[in-house]
């Protein structure tokens, strides 16, 4: 017999495992013994150590965290594990303590705001649990692009504005040229100077100017241009930057720009870049009530309000100003915190009491409470009911809470702030804690538009009125133009004193290129097709080309009563993106951007309707 089968659980030389090393059945009862004890001892202390649980969630759940403070070498020795349990307790007490830090915080936000942000830590762990393959390399979901309607147009069939049209793309041609070869990559151009111009609301993000007009460009059919200003924002825009920006500016002409651009050529670095930008901005959002700072920095994420701004207000025109952009956001991106972020202002306006049903220009983000009783349809207030009324249309008119607080928030301004003046001017006063300040912006004149837009879809029987109220501003910022010796319109003008529709103080008298006045000849044109709209349109080309056109660009002018332009050196980035598309609007036909695929944000950037049909998809060309 071989001496293998004498010596029970000795290899055999056939086994794989053969070893030398062997154990006999009572040495291997010795050793199990031995291992239970060991086990036995292991649980004990972790039953009886401070805070166990952690210690077996870190046993069973793989608590980074906890492994990081328990882990020890095989040999450590008791003064190491007292070390270990001293750090253990300075971290359990780190912990309540930061604990504590945020209960303080999320006790000092409203009920909606906790609720938002319940939602948006939800939708961020299911988003970071989404498989990889649902997502391309810049972790965006797959969307199949479909142009809608009308991003290039026909020619006019009348010869007279096909000229007018071919006259305005050569402005375009000129400005941007001008930029290019002056002031490339910087922010906008000093047309007199010839150099580069930079504005503090951008902080050091770069290149406003080609931001702002990709989609002027893209719509004028200047694609080599506009592949040239693609190429810049895919190699040199850059968000990565230690400043403060302004939310409100860099939302409306870079994210809005962003967004345009890629609707209007499906061209991915433009959806990329404007999503990059928008999660770069919602730190903004980080207050009491929700309501987002006026300035932000992208580097730090920490926000204030402008110093000047009534007790460290926000602005109404500026928190008032990010619904469209952000609705797209969260479409693109997948991520509904954009969304939420805009839903959640409403409800804290709809919270509060409106003074005569007024929406006063400064609201505290802290305490949730109006500041001064300010308010205007101009600056400070302008563009939050527009993008009320813009949000109902964008959403293929689902969206009735906002369609319910413009025209309330209509009815409130023709009761308390629209004026006639002795020579029958209808006019949109301000008013300042009950009392009326009969002056009139530049900026205001959108106003004509945006109820031209709105009358349609007007309360009852007012489609008519409306209609009648938006001639009658167009008429008015009209005569602001035509009774300046330049012909071009004052930044402010006055209705008292023996005046009308004139700038009576110095500071109101400059004109820096803007498109408001334009842009309600554009809405007045399309829904009416009086040809008294291209005729003023062409007034203020002839105006442009006169007295603003120099050799380096577009300058805008410190007096319009003057009798020879005293230039201010600036080509706005809104004149590419705003005044000048307008214009070329103006003399195109209405399949170009129709207005029931397209809505236009406050930097007339064109966003198209999101459809609410069975495929999700916006416009798709049929």
């Amino acid at each position: 017999m071989p001496v293998a089968t004498l010596l029970p659980f000795t290899a055999t030389p056939n086994r794989k495992s053969a070893s030398p090393t062997s154990f006999r059945l009572t040495e291997k009862f010795i050793l199990l013994l031995v291992f239970s004890a060991f086990i036995t001892l292991c649980f004990g202390a972790i039953f009886f150590l401070p805070d166990s649980s952690k210690l077996l969630s870190g046993v069973f759940f793989h608590s980074s965290a906890v492994e990081t403070n328990t882990h020890t070498g095989p040999d450590s020795s008791d003064a190491g594990s007292a070390g270990n349990d001293d750090r253990l307790l300075a971290k359990i007490k780190k912990d309540h303590e930061k604990a504590l830090l945020e209960a303080k915080d999320t006790l000092q936000k409203l009920p909606d705001v906790i609720q938002n942000d319940i939602l948006a830590d939800k939708a961020k762990v299911t988003k970071e649990s989404m498989g990889k393959g649902a997502k391309d390399g810049n972790n965006l979901p797959f969307i199949e692009y479909h142009r809608p309607p009308g991003a290039t147009g026909l020619e006019p069939q009348d010869p007279e504005t096909r000229e007018r049209r071919a006259k305005i793309k050569e402005m375009m041609k000129h400005a941007w040229d001008s930029y290019k070869r002056y002031a490339w990559g910087s922010n906008e151009l000093r047309p007199v100077s010839k150099h580069g111009h930079s504005s503090n609301l951008f902080g050091s993000i770069k290149g406003a100017t080609i931001v702002d007009a990709l989609d002027t460009l893209y719509i004028m059919e200047m694609f080599e241009e506009f592949d040239a200003a693609t190429d810049w924002v895919e190699k040199s825009l850059d968000f990565n930057v230690n400043a403060e920006v302004s939310v409100f500016e860099v939302n409306i002409r870079f994210v809005g720009g962003l967004l345009s651009a890629y609707y209007l050529s499906g061209k991915e670095v433009f959806r990329r870049k404007a999503v990059e930008l928008g999660e770069k901005l919602l730190p903004a959002f980080k207050t009491p009530t929700g309501i987002p700072w006026a300035l932000l920095n992208l580097k730090s994420g920490i926000g204030r309000n402008w110093p000047w701004a009534s007790g460290g207000s926000s602005i109404l025109a500026e928190y008032g100003t990010l619904h469209l952009e952000f609705m797209h956001l969260s479409r693109l991106s997948g991520n509904p915190e954009f969304a939420q972020k805009v839903m959640n202002i409403r409800k804290v306006l709809n919270r509060l009491e409106k003074p005569q049903g007024l929406y006063p220009n400064y609201l505290n983000p802290n305490s949730g409470q109006w500041g001064q009783h300010h308010v205007s349809v101009g600056g400070l207030g302008d563009s939050f009911y527009e993008y009320l009324l813009k949000a109902w249309l964008m959403s293929d008119k689902t969206d009735e809470e906002g369609k319910k607080m413009y025209y309330d928030a209509l009815q409130a301004i023709e009761t308390n702030l629209m004026r006639k003046s002795t020579n029958g001017l209808t006019y949109i006063a301000e008013w300042k804690g009950g009392l009326l300040e009969h002056k009139m912006g530049h900026l205001t004149c959108f106003a004509g538009g945006m109820i031209a837009l709105g009358a349609d879809g007007a309360p009852g029987d007012k489609t008519g009125h409306q209609m009648e109220q938006a001639a009658e501003i167009a008429r008015t910022c009209h005569e602001s133009y035509a009774r300046t010796t330049l012909k071009l319109g004052p930044e402010a003008f006055r209705f008292d004193g023996g005046v009308e529709a004139i700038a009576t103080r110095q500071n109101e008298k400059y004109f820096i290129l803007r498109p408001e006045v334009i842009e309600t000849y554009m809405y007045m044109w399309r829904f009416t097709h009086d040809p008294k709209y291209r005729e003023w349109g062409w007034e203020a080309v002839q105006a442009l080309e006169q007295h603003c056109r120099v050799d380096g660009g577009y300058s805008g002018v410190r007096d319009v009563y003057a009798s020879s332009p005293n230039y201010d050196d600036v080509q706005q980035s809104f004149y590419l993106a705003e005044t000048l598309k307008y214009l070329y609007l103006l003399f195109s036909e209405d399949d170009h951007l129709p207005f029931e695929h397209w809505v236009f944000n406050t930097e007339a950037h064109p966003l198209p309707v999101i459809r609410k049909d069975k495929t999700d998809r916006p416009n798709e060309v049929e």
